[in-house]
């Protein structure tokens, strides 16, 4: 499903314009990057939980060349869904 597509079913379930919907959804997706930002974890019950998680810098190998290279540390998104989506899915 792309964005548009959830723009359209947030704008048909809500009783929105496309333009409402989107600017809600955009507004949803900016509160999680500052949540995660400003505190690192953002839960929303039942559906899951959005967190940060730091990587520490590592070794690898670049699979053209076989070189070792170096890796840097970095810190990368995680989702866990919670309980009423995974009982969604089944």
């Amino acid at each position: 499903m792309s964005k548009q597509d959830l723009v359209e079913l947030v704008a048909t379930k809500a009783g929105l314009t496309k333009a409402d919907a989107a600017r809600a959804l955009d507004a949803t997706l900016e509160g999680i990057k500052t949540g995660l930002k400003k505190q690192g974890k953002v839960t929303l019950v039942g559906f899951g939980t959005f967190a940060a998680k730091k990587r520490a810098a590592r070794n690898g190998i670049n699979p053209l060349t076989k070189k070792p290279i170096k890796i840097a540390a970095k810190t990368v998104a995680t989702f866990k869904a919670g309980s009423k989506l995974k009982d969604a899915l089944n």
